[in-house]
């Protein structure tokens, strides 16, 4: 009997707090609570929500910007929690690179283009020769779409467009030979017109490199063209995931109707108006209990004044955390 491999990264009960108001205060903001996800190899999965619903913050915790308050991270299979030493903090930077919302972030414009590439290899594979390195940075920045190589690393980054300047954020990581890249908003500032083209280098990355990607966005449109699958985050909570389309055509939340409401596909009705929406998301500062999304939803019931809904399989491969909804599948009604 054969054990089935365990997924490249899973979180559980993985929770983010803040201290909001000076030394003293005794307010706790909830930037992410009680968040269950899997990363499986050679996948892509994209994190969608509003503004402030607090993917940035999960993606900081999985690339171990910020240590988790409560819950863990597993990576294939081990917790982080038990990586300590600072060998074991690079192999897994290594492995699970971050690529961010504006391109200037990583590239120093003091300094030519090769220079971020070739430091982050003496970093993180110290092995290489200079000359192999220069070689390495050479084939990273063609795999994203950047040639001739040699000329794009010889120039700085304000000779680059934005949507070079993006690629070689990729490269970057892609340096690093990942296994999973966290792609936090990397569209998001592009203009409309090159933004596919991006997407198709994340595509790419995963066809050639096999290289898992964590895609966060607040585009379903560009989400429904790269993804695999589909996880739906409001106020903290993952509150929706399955596989894309499946999502799409069928979504369980009120607030995954309301998304799709505000940017609908020609292809599926629209359930939710829009224009109904009552306001915006609420404070995360001491919740309480209850869902979140309450507020705003045109089904609330009472018990979601008062339980703060899990996570439920409604479908195959597809949960959302719903009272309404998980009533409804229960009377088999979808």
């Amino acid at each position: 009997m054969t054990t089935a491999a365990p997924p490249l990264l899973e979180t559980r009960g993985l929770a983010k707090h803040f201290k909001v108001g000076g030394k003293t205060a005794r307010k706790t903001l909830h930037a992410v609570d009680d968040a269950d996800l899997v990363i499986r190899d050679n996948e892509i999965v994209a994190l969608v929500g509003e503004s402030g619903s607090g993917k940035s913050t999960l993606a900081r915790l999985l690339a171990r910007v910020y240590r988790p308050t409560t819950g863990e991270i597993l990576y294939q299979g081990r917790s982080l929690a038990g990586m300590r030493t600072r060998k074991q903090t690079m192999a897994y930077r290594s492995d699970v690179p971050m690529v961010f919302q504006d391109p200037f972030s990583s590239l120093n414009p003091a300094f030519r283009v090769s220079h971020g590439i070739l430091r982050g290899l003496k970093l993180h594979r110290p092995e290489l020769s200079r000359a192999a390195r220069r070689a390495e940075a050479e084939r990273v920045v063609e795999a994203v779409g950047l040639t001739p190589a040699g000329e794009v690393l010889d120039r700085f980054p304000y000779e680059l467009s934005g949507g070079q300047r993006q690629r070689v954020g990729f490269a970057q990581a892609l340096a690093y030979k990942p296994k999973l890249i966290l792609a936090d908003e990397p569209v998001s500032m592009l203009d409309v017109s090159i933004r596919v083209g991006l997407l198709n280098v994340m595509a790419a990355l995963r066809t050639e490199q096999r290289v898992s990607i964590l895609y966060i966005t607040h585009d379903l449109a560009s989400a429904r063209y790269l993804s695999d699958r589909l996880l739906v985050m409001y106020a903290g909570h993952i509150v929706e995931s399955g596989p894309t389309e499946e999502v799409l055509a069928d979504p369980q939340h009120p607030y995954t109707q309301l998304l799709l409401s505000a940017a609908p596909d020609p292809r599926t009705p629209v359930t939710v108006d829009a224009t109904a929406d009552p306001g915006e998301p609420p404070l995360v500062i001491d919740p309480g209990a209850g869902c979140r999304f309450r507020g705003r939803c045109p089904v609330a019931i009472d018990r979601c004044a008062t339980e703060t809904p899990l996570l439920h399989e409604l479908a195959p491969a597809h949960s959302a955390a719903c009272h309404v909804a998980a009533l409804a599948a229960e009377q088999g009604v979808r």
